[in-house]
């Protein structure tokens, strides 16, 4: 979204979409944000919580880096793997540069290292804003802020499922364009799935979305620039 086709950022569109998501989310969370989320609760289902389940930002990880693994052990069967330094001793330093030599071009690659990036970026805003679940909001009709909280109960926004799965999803869609509308699609789908079973607000949802897109450009345009 933000990525030039010479993989470049588009730095003058990146700062004003922030700009736009920020006023947004301000508007949210002064006057949108309970009414929508009371709305799209009226559509909590069953496949929604199993939607929950499947796209955790764990699973996207595991798969990711499963399948980074099958990757280089398929490319590793046709070469011989360098697990040993010039004076023929075990080195992880050269077993991670063939690791890396092998794996780097592969979309899997691509794809775990936008949901690690995502992730740690999520979590540093979670840790900092410290934002209560809408629990609190159904159970007692109470909602806040606490700034520095590690708890679950208070690491709201922005959503890991909507961070993880738009990292996951607009890096496949840009790495496959043709089915850039199905990974668009799901992964919106998988926003929305997690206000309307209780987990998130809409403004959650909508912080974790763009820091999800924001960082599959990041990571795409580092690892054009500095490992292709």
């Amino acid at each position: 979204m933000f990525l030039r086709h010479d993989n470049t950022i588009k730095w003058r569109l990146l700062g004003v979409a922030t700009v736009v998501t920020a006023v947004l989310c301000a508007l949210g969370i002064a006057w949108i944000d309970r009414p929508l989320f009371l709305f799209v609760r009226e559509f909590d289902c069953a496949l929604f919580r199993t939607m929950g389940d499947i796209f955790q930002a764990k699973v996207w990880l595991i798969i990711t880096a499963v399948l980074v693994v099958m990757f280089y052990v398929k490319k590793a069967l046709k070469s011989t793997p360098k697990f040993r330094n010039d004076r023929n001793r075990l080195s992880l330093t050269v077993f991670y540069t063939d690791f890396l030599q092998k794996t780097k071009t592969s979309y899997a690659f691509f794809i775990f290292c936008s949901i690690v990036s995502s992730c740690l970026v999520a979590g540093m805003i979670k840790f900092v804003v410290g934002r209560a679940r809408p629990i609190f909001y159904e159970a007692l009709g109470l909602t806040g802020f606490f700034p520095f909280n590690t708890e679950w109960a208070f690491n709201s926004m922005p959503s890991g499922h909507t961070t993880a799965s738009f990292a996951a999803l607009v890096m496949m869609g840009m790495l496959a364009p043709r089915i850039k509308w199905m990974t668009w699609t799901l992964a919106i789908v998988i926003g929305v799935s997690r206000v309307a079973v209780g987990a998130h607000w809409p403004t959650d949802v909508l912080i974790g979305a763009f820091v999800g897109m924001v960082m599959a450009d990041f990571t795409k345009a580092t690892l054009k620039k500095y490992l292709i």
